[in-house]
């Protein structure tokens, strides 16, 4: 079923790549430093914790050394916060500066398509002078159609072998792993186009480690001797007056499927050449026939599961680390590594089995900080760590700053250039807004918007339900016990509404537009039950998979 939805978006893509009118915006006056090069690297659901900079349970055990050079030469952000945690809706607010509620794209469900006729950092930083290019992994529902002079990018959520790629010229594919081709393809376009007279950005977008986390030919079977400590709340039994958390159907031990995910399936992997087929049985067959003997059931079970997860997941994190390396190793030798500055983040955060679960949405810890490291050897001092409350809302901003062009003022994020020469403005926020509308689902996490400060996170829980929740992250950093009506935080229950309620009015959200963005979601399931396809028996799934196509044509 989770092929044909991916190969549904897939097509959904594929549409006319216009050209834009380009006009030429001046850059700020009094401005005199050589603008930089701009290497923007995204991965998808790339956890904090999968991170050595980081530390945590895994960085010994997982290192990630060349993602780490980039926090090592240049700075580490501690609390880069996502204000809607899914794929696609991170990656408009990242391009337009704006919340989802306002660039109206607000969830993955079928059929969304962001909006390329709106403003966008790469229209503005064209007009600024810049060479823009889009690669790899985009997931807005369609292709670029201004913006960008150079596009190359994965259909809907791409595969991880021989991938289908969509350019101005319509679909082709390259055979080889996603992540080694995207990287080369990265290397060759900066090497066609670095000038000295003209700066340029590279939106480069990775696939993996999103699901099903197939692990490239050359990290196959990595780790597979290795033992990766558990968390301690792998088997959370959601007390606390946590109801909602209790609701989901995203666990380890329920949601996570054993062919697709686990990879326990005498079935050949879809898209695999035959090579690339045996290679693959050569490690999964001996797996394959070691489980099929142990018979286990219940918490072994899980923990076994727990464990096939982290090897492919965090084996398809090294692909990505060498493809980083690959891009640094480029930049130095090219001569272009001192002004260009490399940004490395994710989507948003994911849960590698803390409170049971994988995948992101929530506006608990894990899903909700994403990972931010960022070198530019002519602006930021080697080795510093960051603790301001920033958010992918401010990346667009950041871009036209590096740019010196002027940020448009309905942009609802701010420039992290000051912080990054270490300089926070004395008014930078103190408080983050979020909001999450992908409900109904197929993870069933409820819709919620919320505020997070540096201490407490306050939760509303709607469309089905009217719940809050309020976390003292300080006493409880694993988000544990919900402490809302406690008599001991009413003073900071108060306190947190009042601040809620001013950060909706200053982003323009309310609750007219949570009922708007409800009715169109049932509206389009009306017209299309694919919206729901986790409802669907296979085959009724694939006889409405067959009439779309029809009706395609």
């Amino acid at each position: 079923m989770k092929k044909i939805v991916y190969t549904l978006l897939g097509i959904l893509m594929i549409s006319s790549c216009g050209v834009s009118n380009k006009k030429t915006i001046e850059v700020k006056p009094g401005k005199t430093e050589k603008r930089p090069n701009i290497v923007f690297i995204i991965s998808d659901d790339h956890a904090y914790q999968a991170i050595s900079a980081y530390g945590g349970r895994l960085a010994k055990v997982a290192p990630t050394p060349n993602i780490d050079r980039i926090a090592n030469e240049g700075i580490r952000f501690d609390n880069c916060l996502v204000t809607n945690s899914i794929c696609g809706p991170s990656r408009a607010t990242i391009i337009t500066g704006k919340y989802s509620h306002q660039n109206e794209f607000v969830d993955n469900t079928f059929g969304s398509e962001f909006n390329f006729n709106q403003q966008t950092f790469a229209e503005l930083l064209q007009q600024a002078g810049y060479k823009t290019g889009v690669l790899g992994k985009l997931h807005l529902g369609q292709t670029p159609t201004k913006g960008f002079d150079y596009v190359d990018i994965l259909p809907g959520q791409g595969s991880y072998y021989n991938p289908m790629f969509v350019n101005k010229k319509g679909m082709y594919q390259v055979e080889g792993y996603a992540t080694e081709i995207i990287t080369d393809k990265a290397i060759n376009w900066i090497d066609s186009v670095k000038n000295d007279d003209q700066p340029f950005m590279l939106f480069l977008g990775h696939k993996s480690p999103h699901r099903p986390w197939q692990p490239g030919p050359n990290e196959l079977g990595m780790y597979e001797n290795v033992e990766f400590p558990e968390p301690e709340t792998l088997f959370d039994d959601y007390s606390g007056n946590r109801k909602v958390a209790s609701l989901n159907y995203m666990s380890i031990s329920e949601a996570m499927k054993m062919g697709q995910d686990i990879k326990i399936t005498d079935n050949p992997q879809a898209g695999f050449n035959e090579k690339q087929q045996k290679m693959w049985d050569s490690i999964y067959g001996t797996i394959n026939d070691k489980f099929k003997k142990a018979n286990l059931k219940g918490k072994d079970l899980t923990r076994y599961k727990y464990q096939r997860y982290m090897r492919d997941y965090l084996a398809c994190v090294a692909g990505v680390d060498k493809g980083v390396g690959s891009v640094l190793d480029y930049l130095k030798k090219a001569g272009l590594d001192e002004n260009t500055i490399v940004i490395y983040t994710s989507d948003q955060g994911f849960y590698l089995g803390e409170h049971g679960w994988f995948d992101k949405r929530w506006m608990y810890k894990e899903s909700l900080k994403t990972p931010l490291l960022i070198k530019w050897p002519e602006q930021i001092k080697a080795g510093q760590v960051n603790n301001d409350l920033v958010s992918n809302l401010d990346f667009a901003e950041t871009f036209l700053d590096l740019a010196q062009t002027n940020i448009p003022e309905d942009m609802q994020g701010r420039s992290i250039v000051p912080i990054l020469k270490g300089k926070t403005p004395i008014d930078w926020r103190k408080s983050h807004y979020y909001h999450y509308y992908e409900h109904p689902s197929e993870h069933d996490v409820r819709r919620h918007y919320g505020i997070t400060t540096d201490r407490y996170k306050l939760i509303h829980f709607y469309y089905d339900m009217d719940v809050w929740e309020l976390y003292d992250t300080k006493k409880d950093p694993n988000e544990l016990h919900n402490v809302y009506d406690n008599p001991e935080y009413a003073a900071i229950q108060k306190k947190l509404h009042k601040e809620l309620e001013n950060l909706r009015i200053k982003y323009k959200d309310n609750d007219t537009l949570n009922q708007k963005f409800i009715d169109e979601y049932k509206e389009k399931l009306k017209t299309n039950p694919l919206v729901e396809y986790w409802k669907l028996a296979p085959e009724e799934m694939n006889k409405l998979y067959q009439e779309y196509l029809k009706k395609q044509k």
